[in-house]
């Protein structure tokens, strides 16, 4: 098994200080690939919102480094995921609000490598800049996948306490265990060959979040940032997916954080308000596949509440909205997550993708 490097390189130094023979690649060239929720309004610059945006470059040499920044309030941090030749090799903690170099030097022999540049943060932790990358050549990359999903949910979704073994739960910041590039839908669309994005904010929900009412995701989903911010709206032409997931429900039907009073789970506005987000899902992309998932994290009496909600939504369209294609619907089953606050940890991830990649095969007819 491949052994690989990873140093780190403090702000301020030279961009050309790894290796006296690299070149330094723009952001913006044509070898460099990009996916998920990125704003490109500085192509040289262009900025990673959501989880598990990433870059991708193939790189000939021995090292490389990029360049990255945080976009975070004032001393708050972010966090990228390095995945090197299909291994995952570790998340860099970004401090710096100005451009800093961070060299990766692979142990292998390999002639070429392939290097992706994750944010395992989430859009509500702030954002990541792309400043470009160092190397001695960049190699054209591959044809990437034509087949495309999205992956619409809250803190499951976004990885959130999956890096619990690198952090203890429940020290330092919220986040300090994110990573959404070892989520399920990643490790799902991976799996089928396909590409994919996430729109995913922990703690929301449909109609209500896990501790407040709202923004919820229907409020949310359509703008850039996945915040409130309507004046930067995502350009849904840039990206319309074969297939959409969406894991939205755990916040609806939690207890909350205990702190205010809280009244019991409506089903009706939670099928209503399900029903108005799936329409704007239809809006924008009226030809896709659009598969519901329950939750890990819900069992029991709400469990069976859950499934029959979603069960709900599935009947209305299939009498409403003749001519597009039947909603499919997931149940979860006998998963125990082991993560932080309840949530999977990325063995659990792993089970999730296991399960989920047979049902969107089937649903798509994906061999």
């Amino acid at each position: 098994m491949k052994q690989y490097k990873l140093f780190i390189l403090v702000a301020g130094l030279s961009i050309l200080s790894v290796c006296s023979s690299a070149k330094y690649f723009t952001a913006d060239n044509p070898s460099i690939q990009y996916s998920g929720r990125i704003d490109f309004m500085n192509p040289k610059e262009p900025v990673f919102i959501g989880s598990a945006s990433f870059a991708e470059v193939k790189f000939a040499g021995d090292s490389c480094s990029v360049l990255l920044k945080k976009l975070n309030r004032r001393g708050e941090y972010n966090f990228v995921s390095l995945e090197l030749d299909g291994k995952n090799i570790g998340r860099l903690k970004l401090i710096a609000d100005s451009m800093a170099a961070y060299p990766v030097v692979p142990s292998g022999k390999a002639k070429n490598h392939i290097l992706r540049i994750y944010k395992a943060t989430e859009a509500q932790n702030g954002n990541v800049v792309f400043g470009g990358i160092n190397c001695n050549k960049l190699v054209k990359l591959s044809q990437i996948p034509k087949r495309k999903m999205e992956f619409i949910g809250n803190s499951i979704t976004c990885g959130m306490g999956i890096e619990w073994k690198e952090i203890p739960c429940n020290t330092g910041q919220w986040y300090d265990q994110h990573n959404g590039s070892l989520a399920y839908g990643p490790l799902s669309a991976k799996a089928l060959n396909a590409q994919f994005i996430l729109s995913s904010v922990s703690g929301i929900g449909i109609y209500r979040n896990w501790n407040s009412l709202h923004p919820v995701m229907p409020e949310v989903y359509e703008n850039k940032y996945l915040n409130t911010d309507t004046t930067k709206r995502w350009i849904f032409s840039i990206y319309t997916p074969d297939l959409v997931s969406i894991c939205l429900g755990t916040n609806d039907f939690s207890d909350g954080d205990g702190r205010g009073k809280r009244a019991p789970f409506d089903s009706a506005t939670y099928v209503s308000e399900y029903i108005k987000f799936v329409n704007i899902i239809y809006s924008h992309y009226p030809k896709t596949q659009i598969c519901l998932l329950t939750s890990p994290m819900v069992n029991g009496e709400k469990a069976a509440l859950f499934e029959r909600c979603l069960s709900a939504v599935k009947s209305h369209f299939r009498e409403s909205e003749r001519g597009k294609k039947e909603i499919a619907v997931y149940f979860f089953k006998s998963l125990i997550p082991h993560g932080c606050d309840s949530h999977p940890d990325k063995e659990d991830h792993q089970k999730m993708a296991e399960m989920l990649i047979p049902f969107y095969k089937e649903v798509m007819g994906w061999k």
